[in-house]
């Protein structure tokens, strides 16, 4: 036996302090096994809940003859470009489900954007497409671009859109308004520094003073959609509805929004049962792009209108926004060419249109 006085530990003092450590390294492992699975189990949650509440669109897109070809992959590893397309409408009831199946039905996107994510995910850009805009519609002539979804539901819409930027659509999402309002409540509100005084006399009374304002979800909703207050109607209205999205998306990649749980599932949970994607788009693949994204934040997000050249009437006596073919066509070959900061330098559209 070790002479204890010396200062030396007996061998039971050893074995004891061993199983202690012992003890202490698988509890410790222990709680991160329990933490990873409540983490996934977490995670599955949330997936089930967006795959299960969110509706699908099993043929959102037109014949693959008629569509522009898969970009390359253009970033070291390997990634390509990403196009979302976001349409805002007041319902996605039974006249949406039919332009949802390709059927011609009297549904019109309330609101449109182009989502542009660069192969190197560093920046987003959000391109408006005015609802009144005047393109030519394969196979029916020229018409307002949102006439597009009535004449031949969600693929008609999607070729319109591709053949106007040469772009391939990657992903279809509509969004219900009321889910943009429940999602604005699920965050905590959110608050917009408001460029243009005005009273929302469309859809209530709510005045929005200049400055930064938190807006509540029935607050958001009213900011959004009016354009009767403003001289310039719908143009105005793009620009608000840009500068609310973009404070949307700093809340949300906040790390308070981000690092609350609940929060996070609240998000999912609300805003869920308000969407209607292409069937592609499930919970893996934007749980991916979210990751992809992490580092993207409000700052590095530049939106802008689809160029054009003022308003108009139709020769059948509608009054419509002018297409601008040309400017169009550079944006499309910004788009191509991966050059879009150069694009957005050029036209000076670092703080939008």
């Amino acid at each position: 036996m070790v002479d204890e006085s010396a200062g030396k530990p007996t061998a039971l003092q050893v074995r004891r302090r061993k199983r202690t450590a012992l003890i202490a390294i698988l509890s410790a492992l222990t709680l991160v096994v329990v933490a990873a699975v409540i983490a996934i189990v977490y995670i599955g949650s949330l997936a089930t809940t967006f795959d299960t509440k969110t509706q699908k669109i099993p043929a959102a897109f037109p014949q693959e003859s008629t569509r522009p070809s898969e970009s390359a992959p253009t970033a070291p590893d390997g990634k390509t470009p990403i196009n979302i397309l976001l349409v805002g409408t007041d319902s996605r009831g039974a006249t949406i489900e039919q332009a949802e199946a390709g059927i011609p039905s009297d549904q019109r996107s309330d609101t449109m954007l182009l989502v542009h994510i660069p192969a190197d995910r560093k920046s987003v850009y959000l391109i408006s497409i005015m609802r009144d805009l005047w393109v030519p519609i394969p196979g029916h002539g020229s018409a307002k671009v949102n006439a597009a979804l009535a004449f031949g539901g969600v693929p008609l819409m999607v070729q319109t859109v591709e053949s106007l930027l040469g772009q391939r659509i990657d992903h279809v999402v509509f969004m219900d308004f009321s889910g943009f309002k429940d999602l604005t409540n699920a965050v905590g509100g959110v608050t917009v520094d408001v460029k243009i005084p005005f009273t929302a006399g469309q859809t209530s009374n709510y005045h929005f003073d200049a400055g930064p304002q938190t807006m509540n979800g029935d607050q958001a909703l009213a900011y959004v959609r009016e354009r009767y207050a403003f001289p310039d109607g719908d143009y105005q209205r793009v620009r608000d509805q840009q500068n609310f999205i973009k404070a949307l998306v700093g809340k949300l990649a906040s790390p308070q929004t981000v690092a609350n749980p609940v929060t996070v599932a609240n998000v999912v949970n609300e805003l869920s049962p308000y969407l209607t994607v292409d069937s592609s788009l499930n919970a893996a693949a934007v749980a991916k792009l979210g990751f992809e994204l992490r580092a993207v934040r409000a700052s590095d997000i530049v939106s802008f209108t689809l160029p054009t050249s003022g308003i108009g009437w139709s020769t059948d006596g509608q009054s419509i926004v002018i297409f601008n073919a040309p400017a169009t066509a550079a944006l499309a070959t910004a788009l191509a060419k991966g050059s879009m900061p150069q694009y957005v330098k050029d036209n000076d559209l670092t703080n939008g249109n």
